[in-house]
């Protein structure tokens, strides 16, 4: 397996003159312009001392210096943490302080919010809105900073070419990534990812579907995330993709405008996108009247479906040669109807864990309702008597699957089995070919419709935190959450205040704490205290 920082190092040197990294609508930066960066963030932390394994904190918007960023992190042989930017700026500053970071790399505008009161050990701040300095803890690091063109310039007096790219690629296992699951109240896990990791979902990347300098992305999730960052920055990248960040998850509109213009292909993207495309541009068209007549003429039904699937493949831009979905359960329907229509699509399996990947199939052999059969770098089971019938959790180990949680040995041991396998506190069964089929969560754990992972006690701490509240439970609702709230009737009364109005407080309350997908959509206070279990647990099961 080819280290993926040798991988990125021939890409570079290949397309040096190629488009790598741009903002759709905005600035794009070449292949020899980003390793150029990178080389000036190597020198930058070269004088300050920063050694290999140290950490460095990313959380900024999607940008194309985003990416920059955390490549040069990466080639330095730091330890990247990326953060979701939409996490409140409270667990930012946790995450940063808990990770041991000493570099930052931000956006301005998050750092208007945050500020660096309550991160001391930071030494910089780094913009990557245009790499300034936005902070340095020391005169002399201002003063480096501030001569850094210089300095770059004195070190390579003929100028930085594709002679002087040289990446590591002796470092297998070691520490290559802290990648958070979560972070709002509660302490969140830090996933510990080795390079070997990140080789892998590469080498299986660019077996399955081959990227070249011809080939372009649009870029719509999260790069703190590791399907982001695996599918839409490294993996394109080391096969000398250009990629295009939108910056935030677009509407359709949005989307649909720029897969258009960029003609990306290969669309990597959650369930939740690809049913607001079929909703808005196809549906309409397949719900009419005499169509629905037609698709029910065989023969007939298979010129339409045809003629549907050309006339969307030609609004994501004509190239493309396969979609990619994960991070949630395609609606069913829709995928009977994408099905119908032959669309290239295909549904994985991953989590972060497993940086990302752990299950997929091409999409001309892909069974419906499947998420695909094990990659080659990673074994699964179901802990089951009877794995093809009788649900069990789905367990994995291989090269993919993490070191464990960073500074967290108890959950690290409640991860792994005694043999050495992963929990990955989801529950299916498999086929006899291979095919693994999710049947649902172990845990409380939900599965927000873009893919992020929302862990209810989180939010339930903030909610119970609130004046008034005795206890409460969040669940979903479809794509919505809802909390059910037990009140202190005795306080509200006293307090002249009426529960109804109270709650859309509360709801105002708790949603300034929390990230864009984990705010609540309703709250609903409940008569009666909750029915526990012996052990005081709330009986979840129901009230779902």
């Amino acid at each position: 397996m080819k280290h993926y920082l040798k991988r990125l190092e021939e890409s570079i040197k290949t397309n040096w003159n190629c488009p790598a990294l741009g903002n759709y609508g905005g600035e794009t930066f070449s292949f020899g312009q980003v390793a150029t960066q990178i080389g000036k963030i190597h020198l930058f932390f070269e004088k300050l001392n920063i050694e290999k394994g140290e950490k460095v904190a990313l959380c900024a918007k999607n940008t194309a210096r985003w990416g920059m960023s955390f490549l040069a992190g990466n080639t330095y042989e730091a330890v990247m943490v990326p953060i979701l930017a939409d996490f409140h700026p409270d667990s930012v500053k946790s995450l940063v302080n808990h990770s041991e970071s000493i570099i930052l790399f931000t956006d301005n505008e998050l750092w208007g919010k945050l500020s660096i009161n309550g991160m001391p050990a930071l030494k910089a701040v780094v913009s990557t809105t245009d790499f300034s300095l936005l902070y340095g803890a020391t005169e002399e690091i201002k003063e480096i900073y501030s001569n850094l063109d210089t300095l770059f310039a004195q070190k390579y007096p003929a100028g930085f070419s594709a002679a002087d790219v040289n990446y590591p690629g002796d470092n297998d296992k070691d520490l290559a990534i802290i990648n958070y699951t979560s972070g709002t109240t509660c302490m969140p896990k830090g996933v510990m990812l080795r390079y070997e990791c990140i080789s892998a979902n590469v080498e299986f990347g660019q077996t399955r579907i081959p990227s070249s300098s011809n080939d372009k992305i649009v870029s719509m999730l999260p790069m703190a995330h590791m399907y982001g960052l695996m599918f839409e920055l490294i993996y394109p990248l080391c096969g000398g993709s250009s990629i295009y960040y939108i910056g935030r998850m677009p509407t359709p509109a949005i989307l649909m405008g720029a897969l258009a213009e960029v003609k990306p292909y290969l669309l990597i993207t959650v369930p939740l996108v690809m049913e607001k495309i079929f909703k808005s541009k196809v549906l309409p068209v397949l719900n009419k009247p005499v169509m629905k007549v037609l698709t029910a003429v065989p023969g007939v039904n298979q010129f339409i479906f045809k003629k549907i699937r050309n006339t969307l493949l030609a609004a994501f831009g004509g190239n493309i040669r396969e979609i990619v979905m994960g991070g949630a359960a395609l609606n069913p329907e829709i995928e009977v109807w994408l099905q119908k229509i032959k669309l290239p699509f295909t549904v994985g399996y991953g989590m972060t864990e497993a940086a990302p990947l752990m299950a997929y199939e091409d999409w001309d052999k892909f069974v419906p309702k499947s998420c695909g059969k094990p990659i080659d770098t990673v074994e699964v089971r179901i802990d089951s008597e009877d794995p093809y019938n009788v649900v069990g959790e789905i367990q994995a180990r291989g090269t993919n699957i993490m070191s464990g949680y960073y500074k967290n040995e108890d959950a690290t041991k409640a991860a792994f089995t005694k043999d050495g396998w992963m929990n990955t506190g989801d529950l299916g069964i498999i086929d006899r070919k291979g095919n693994i089929f999710i049947k649902g969560r172990s845990k409380n754990m939900i599965l927000s419709p873009n893919g992020q992972n929302i862990y209810p006690e989180e939010i339930e701490a903030v909610v119970n935190n609130q004046p008034y509240v005795v206890e409460s439970i969040v669940l979903s609702r479809g794509a919505a959450l809802v909390a059910l709230v037990y009140m202190d009737a005795e306080k509200l009364a006293e307090n002249n205040v009426v529960a109804a109005d109270y709650s859309k407080e509360l709801m105002k309350v708790v949603n300034s704490q929390m990230p864009a997908y984990s705010k609540l959509s309703a709250v609903e206070v409940v008569d009666a205290p909750f029915e526990k279990t012996p052990k005081m647990s709330i009986k979840r099961f129901l009230y779902s």
